[in-house]
């Protein structure tokens, strides 16, 4: 898989899309292109890119040939609310689930224009962040650090699940348990990356900051 072919795939996985076929079914794209598209076998023109990016709300650019940020510029000051967490006992960031397209929030203190904002919903992590709370962390895909550990952080595993959860050490090197607020401890994951997170805004200042929240 080529570095076009694997944007490809995080931006569909960004969107929401479990699977390749799903992606397609939804946009009315032939299953086989957009596989032989996303698994490198077909290289893609910038043409295709450009419905890929629409589809998937990532800029072409970066799609293409990874110039600039993935996804297209939020208004000054304003960064994307991206997704809902805590929608299951597994702390699954589903992102774009539940979102109208236009969700943006405040740049949080301390945070930079690459910060993106999760919605809370449910009480699987009471405690941490309540039933409609925003979550903010900086989006950068960076592996771990030796400063996480111990402290609830963004992860994505090699399963390609998104998660909040509290990072420890693992059995071995290269491996972390990944604690939940609610559940059971996932031992010995494998981590692509992993966020702190920057900030946490209660419920009620989260419904007044978010723009066109109810």
């Amino acid at each position: 898989m080529d570095d076009r072919s694997q944007r490809l795939r995080q931006a569909r996985i960004a969107k929401g899309f479990e699977t390749a076929a799903a992606a397609a079914d939804a946009f009315g794209w032939n299953r086989n292109t957009y596989a032989s598209n996303e698994n490198g076998n077909a290289p893609f023109s910038y043409r295709r890119a450009k419905d890929y990016a629409s589809a998937f709300g990532v800029r072409p650019e970066w799609l293409y040939d990874s110039a600039g940020a993935m996804q297209p510029a939020a208004e000054a000051g304003l960064v994307r609310v991206i997704g809902n967490v805590g929608a299951n006992p597994e702390g699954l960031v589903l992102f774009a689930t539940g979102q109208d397209a236009g969700d943006l929030a405040p740049i949080p203190p301390g945070g930079t224009e690459q910060a993106v904002a999760l919605r809370v919903v449910g009480h699987s992590m009471r405690g941490v962040a309540d039933d409609g709370a925003l979550i903010y962390f900086e989006d950068q895909r960076t592996p771990p650090t030796p400063d996480m550990l111990g402290h609830v952080v963004v992860v994505e595993t090699d399963t390609d699940e998104v998660l909040v959860k509290r990072l420890l050490r693992g059995s071995r090197t290269g491996r972390y348990d990944l604690e939940s607020v609610a559940g059971p401890t996932r031992h010995d994951a494998r981590i692509r990356w992993a966020a702190h997170i920057t900030a946490i805004i209660p419920p009620f200042q989260a419904r007044r900051i978010i723009r066109g929240a109810a």
